[in-house]
């Protein structure tokens, strides 16, 4: 009779154990995925394709372009002139990159001293932000980057 109820309870170990099991991998918080250092893969302005890494007819050279976000929550941004700016950046919600208290002040229309992303998309080794905000470096474009990592 002991081994009946051996049966119920070993049946109920190995029920727990597979559900426990199957919790699946949830992804890493942005604030981690994006600490790396970025260079820009693809650029739009204006919606229209200017910069393709490796292209032969980029209209604007990007290949200088870096958003080193790896020693968090300093940034290390270089426009697509060579112009490095160093900061602060936040992550004020997923969607959201704010590098602040830039240093040169940047180019801008308000003469601010922070640039705005909205983050589209993040995964290990490819990110892709949108600039809410018109460039005055590119003439007044705005911009979308698809950056990769290396």
């Amino acid at each position: 009779m002991r081994k009946t109820h051996y049966v119920p309870f070993l049946s109920l170990l190995i029920l727990l154990g597979a559900l426990m099991g199957c919790s699946g991998n949830k992804p890493a918080p942005v604030s981690e995925r994006i600490a790396k250092i970025w260079t820009a893969s693809k650029v739009d302005e204006n919606k229209v394709t200017t910069y393709t890494r490796g292209g032969a007819s980029n209209v604007r050279n990007y290949a200088s372009f870096k958003l080193d976000l790896s020693q968090p929550p300093t940034v290390r941004y270089t426009e697509f002139d060579g112009n490095t700016f160093v900061g602060k950046y936040s992550l004020p919600t997923d969607n959201r990159l704010v590098l602040t208290d830039l240093n040169p002040a940047p180019t801008s229309a308000n003469n601010s001293n922070t640039i705005e992303f909205t983050i589209n998309s993040i995964d290990d080794n490819n990110l892709s932000l949108s600039r809410p905000t018109t460039s005055l470096k590119t003439g007044g474009t705005s911009n979308d980057y698809t950056l990769t990592n290396p």
